[in-house]
């Protein structure tokens, strides 16, 4: 056991009262200049949000070791993390105040092997469709030279967010 990682995060109790009180957009500008903390995940997979726009999130990974399964490649719950993350914010650039979701499902497809020869990797989330309870999104796992990795899409229950306790 000669390698190893150690990370630090924020109370996430922090970006359940902000993502209360902004829309989706405002608030995931805000984690992605840093004047929000990203959300634990971030830290312990070591992935960013690099892009936001309405209908549109991307993430960025550069895989490690530490992402490794037993057979020497970045294991699959790295790619859905991704996408699900890049699908979901996807959604949630699109809400207004007071509004959020969760996922319902992820249907993920691995195309590629990754591995820390791989170099960074991209996860850019569209919305395709959005009702009053319900969206649909997707998402693509890239390389740098825009090769699909993964595919994924996911449906995305939306609901008013729970007023704040006192």
């Amino acid at each position: 056991m000669g390698r190893t990682r150690t990370y630090q995060w924020e109370d996430p109790a922090i970006l359940a009262e902000a993502a209360g009180r902004m829309a989706g957009i405002d608030f995931l500008r805000e984690l992605k200049e840093g004047r929000l903390p990203a959300p634990p995940i971030n830290y312990s997979i070591d992935f960013t949000l690099d892009e936001v726009e309405p209908g549109r999130a991307v993430f960025s990974l550069t895989s490690g070791e530490e992402h490794y399964n037993p057979i020497g490649s970045v294991h699959g719950g790295i790619f859905a993390t991704l996408l699900d993350s890049a699908a979901g914010c996807a959604v949630q650039s699109t809400l207004p105040q007071g509004m959020a979701y969760t996922s319902l499902d992820l249907t993920v497809k691995f195309l590629r092997r990754i591995t820390v020869d791989t170099g960074t990797v991209r996860a850019i989330g569209t919305v395709i469709s959005q009702g009053r309870q319900t969206a649909l999104a997707q998402a693509q796992l890239v390389d740098g030279r825009d090769r699909l990795l993964a595919h994924a899409t996911s449906s995305c229950m939306l609901f008013p967010v729970p007023p704040a306790r006192k």
